[in-house]
């Protein structure tokens, strides 16, 4: 019996489940149509004249019933009463209609309608309150109860069924009042399981997360947020988010629960905050999703808060060490053009350009280290920051050139050059002691917006007009001033397309023959590198070699000009005896210019390498940063011979004539010119064969061009000669034809005519 009570339990509503508010709605409605349906049935009653009596008597049991469902507390009674009212109606709307069979529908509508309830007990009183009317009444007053004589005959048998047809209308209320709960229920199950995701998602992040209303108030908070901004596990009511402890840095920022709640998409906002609680400043990146209600009105704003303080720092580094030189503070080249380029463009004032570079800084580095040459650069830089006005642009563009931009008046930049030219007076305070150091500076002044590169090249060629006038001092731009630079960028533009198409047709050698005093004959020549352009025209080396030695293109030119010259040297093999080719600084200074010799000779195994003569002059020497003794006895080894070019005009040549392993000393021209009419060019010319005789080096004699100095030569024992007065450079098919008629005459000096011929 219990299991099966227990069975019928289960499958019977269990009741209730209804919030205050979704109970009150329902009551209300159903109070209503209760009064609703006495106004109704006491308008139907009178017209039929039925007694006052009965419509008294049901009236005076309804309307207490509508008073308590209104006055009482407790909603069960409240419902109860409601039930009992509307049994009373339905009974007296059967009285009033004597019993007719539609009459009792009504009570089939009390069933559905007190259902609303889903209590039992409103429920099952309206039940038992219509059984015992159609069981009572129907027995003691059949004719009021049921309208046709079957029923008033059998009323026992007629109130049967009324009550099972009223109770099978109860069971299928009774069946969809379960089904209702079983699906609330799997509702609410589901609910409180995304309620528990939600929570451990809400709670066990370690993400920042608050909920406010729209008002402003903190609904909820997770601990990671508490933890935070360190408030307490329990916020007090009516905490909100003015309560905070951050204080936007920026006050004129919108407000921030405005902006989500206007926003109906998803949003971030990163802002500066400064915590009321110990005045540091952080970064917060809020992302916010508002939550709306059916109609559309917000209900709640959930925020995700993230610092990004460190990020923001690290992003601001990065920004700084881009824009800035690491080494002295400064601006950066980049970050100074891009700042110039907004001043051109914005400025209502002219723009000077102050571009400045340190004299012999290289010295600076070579005798006292690298870092004592950063240690200048630093200085310089807080010297350059204490004497430019503030609000100027200071960069520092790479080694030791330096720049500044400002606005200002025409002659603002010779003021501030001139400041800067006076506080270089004091030495720079460096590792202790005081360090003269002196700058060349150039000055250009600009209006509108020209091409920041235009104007920086200005102050760049002013700078080295200044350097080239001994340094020291400051040099304005002026248009006479841009035509050199010029010629060196169209210098620089020529040998780039020369060597990027044939150089055998772009970059042509020319030879100039050396003639053997003794014999007369052509023993050698020099090869000299000329450009074609694509005109035709014929250029000679002062107008590309400068600008080739400058950008470093030296480096492919001179390798260039030695394969051409082997080469011709290979053609002309039974005919000349050496081919000599100049090695300029730049090349000597390469640490692959050995490797690259070996390797053209390595691939030439039939070439007696003695025949490779590489002349290197006393300024390339001079100037060069690497041992030079070392890299010209490297070359030696390769079997190369080495000559000393234009020897005599250095500061040193005795010194570089004994300690270099040259083979041939190339007597300067400016010694040879009006040697026989000059006992001292003789004196000094004999010292020098005698010297190079002693040391086993052979010499020749250059630029000869008159028959006195030849025999001059001739008679001091000067083993060759090459000069004008043989030949001047030939280009190869001209040079050729020479070389085949010495072969078949030689080459002598007609003693009658005082000319050299060629056969």
């Amino acid at each position: 019996m219990a299991t099966w009570m227990t069975w019928l339990r289960d499958r019977l509503p269990a009741g209730g489940g209804l919030t205050d508010e979704e109970w009150a709605g329902r009551h209300r409605l159903l109070t209503v149509l209760l009064a609703v349906f006495m106004v109704l049935l006491t308008v139907f009653a009178l017209p039929h004249g039925v007694h006052a009596a009965e419509l008294l008597i049901t009236n005076a049991l309804v309307l207490p019933s509508l008073v308590a469902a209104t006055r009482l507390s407790n909603r069960r009674l409240r419902s109860v009463c409601v039930a009992f009212g509307f049994a009373v109606a339905c009974a007296g709307l059967v009285a009033v209609c004597h019993g007719l069979t539609e009459a009792h529908f009504s009570f089939f509508i009390g069933i559905a309608a007190l259902a609303l309830y889903r209590d039992w007990a409103p429920f099952g009183g309206f039940l038992v309150a219509t059984t015992l009317h159609h069981a009572g009444f129907g027995l003691t007053q059949s004719d009021h109860t049921f309208g046709h004589a079957a029923a008033q005959e059998h009323p026992l048998v007629w109130a049967l069924l009324h009550g099972g047809a009223v109770l099978a209308a109860a069971a299928f209320q009774l069946v969809a009042w379960r089904f209702t709960e079983v699906e609330e229920r799997r509702a609410q199950e589901n609910l409180d399981e995304s309620q528990a995701q939600l929570s451990v998602a809400f709670d066990e992040t370690p993400v920042a997360m608050a909920m406010f209303a729209p008002d402003g108030r903190i609904m909820r908070t997770n601990p990671a947020y508490r933890e935070w901004l360190r408030l307490p596990a329990e916020l007090p009511d009516g905490f909100g988010m003015a309560d905070l402890p951050l204080v936007p840095v920026a006050r004129d920022e919108p407000n921030l629960l405005r902006a989500f709640a206007d926003s109906h998409e998803p949003m971030t906002v990163t802002r500066q905050y400064r915590r009321t609680d110990d005045g540091s400043l952080m970064w917060v990146q809020t992302h916010s999703t508002g939550l709306y209600d059916r109609q559309g009105r917000l209900r709640l704003i959930v925020v995700h808060c993230l610092d990004v303080t460190a990020v923001r720092d690290h992003e601001a580094e990065l920004r700084y060490q881009v824009r800035h030189d690491s080494l002295t503070g400064l601006l950066s080249r980049k970050a100074f053009e891009h700042d110039l380029e907004l001043l051109l463009a914005q400025s209502a004032e002219p723009i000077s350009v102050i571009y400045l570079d340190i004299d012999r800084f290289k010295s600076i580095n070579d005798g006292s280290g690298h870092a004592c040459g950063d240690d200048v650069l630093r200085a310089l830089a807080a010297r350059l920051t204490q004497v430019v006005p503030s609000g100027a642009l200071v960069a520092r563009l790479g080694g030791d050139e330096f720049i500044v931009a400002l606005p200002g008046p025409t002659g603002t930049g010779l003021r501030v050059g001139n400041g800067i030219l006076a506080a270089l007076a004091e030495p720079l305070p460096v590792r202790g002691t005081g360090l003269p150091v002196s700058c060349s500076i150039g000055v250009t002044t600009v209006f509108g917006a020209i091409p920041t590169d235009e104007v920086v090249l200005a102050a760049d060629t002013a700078m080295y007009a200044a350097k080239r006038a001994g340094g020291n001092r400051m040099q304005v731009f002026t248009d006479e001033l841009r035509v050199p630079v010029q010629e060196k960028i169209e210098a620089e533009a020529r040998v780039r397309r020369a060597l990027a198409g044939d150089p055998r047709l772009t970059l042509p050698l020319w030879f100039q023959p050396v003639v053997s005093t003794a014999t007369g004959q052509i023993v050698g020549a020099e090869a000299l590198v000329r450009m074609r352009t694509p005109e035709g025209e014929i250029l000679s080396p002062y107008h590309f070699v400068a600008a080739a030695e400058e950008t470093g293109l030296i480096v492919p030119l001179g390798e260039h000009v030695l394969r051409s010259a082997i080469d011709h040297l290979l053609h002309w093999s039974d005919r000349l005896g050496y081919v000599s080719v100049n090695v300029s600084p730049r090349q000597l200074a390469e640490p692959d210019f050995v490797p690259m010799v070996a390797g053209v000779l390595s691939s030439l195994p039939g070439l007696d390498p003695s025949r490779i003569v590489l002349e290197v002059t006393e300024t390339a020497l001079l100037s060069s940063t690497v041992d030079v003794s070392e890299r010209l006895t490297s070359l030696k080894q390769l079997g190369v011979r080495i000559a000393l070019d234009d020897f005599g005009t250095g500061y040193s040549s005795l010194t570089w004539l004994k300690s270099l392993p040259a083979d041939i000393v190339k007597l300067d021209r400016s010694f040879v010119a009006g040697l026989a009419d000059d006992p001292r060019k003789a004196s000094i010319i004999q010292a020098v064969l005698w010297l190079a005789r002693s040391l086993s080096m052979s010499s020749i004699a250059e630029g000869v061009e008159e028959i006195a100095d030849w025999e001059a030569l001739r008679a001091a024992g000067c083993p060759a000669v090459q000069g004008y007065l043989f030949s001047k450079p030939l280009p190869a098919a001209e040079f050729d034809q020479m070389l085949r008629a010495a072969s078949v005459r030689g080459v002598h000096l007609d003693e009658t005519m005082g000319v050299a011929v060629a056969g």
